[in-house]
């Protein structure tokens, strides 16, 4: 298992998974008739679900700020454990399960994926200060 490749993919999956909610948002802005003019207005007219979308959007850029810096701390300081690396997976699987709990309102399930991502980017901050440290 290549740890280092996966620090850097997990990353730019983490950025993908910002974005992906917002196919919700963009196909109801689509479908309600885009106004160039006033694009936030049209939040008013959104079905709940697309509402709930980009709330998950907005979210995810909050979840990538924290996620980035730590599999980019784990690649700089070298951390080669298998750990780091499913950690890695781990918080792509369970943003992309945020995400998708947010937009079909499964409001229980979707705190313990908001956990468990904050899990993983603690162990990826935490495997790099052993590395360094050790």
């Amino acid at each position: 298992m290549n740890i280092e490749l996966i620090l850097l993919a997990s990353v730019l999956g983490a950025v993908v998974l910002v974005y992906l909610p917002y196919l919700v948002v963009a196909y109801n802005r689509v479908r309600l008739g885009y106004d160039m003019s006033a694009p936030r207005l049209m939040f008013e007219k959104f079905p709940p679900y697309a509402k709930r979308a980009t709330w998950a959007h907005q979210n995810s850029f909050e979840a990538l700020i924290i996620y980035a810096p730590a599999a980019l701390m784990a690649y700089v300081t070298g951390v080669e454990s298998m750990v780091a690396g499913y950690a890695a997976i781990a918080f792509l699987i369970v943003r992309f399960l945020y995400s998708l709990c947010y937009i079909l309102d499964f409001a229980l399930i979707r705190p313990l994926m908001f956990v468990l991502g904050l899990t993983c980017s603690g162990i990826l901050f935490a495997l790099s200060l052993l590395q360094v440290a050790g």
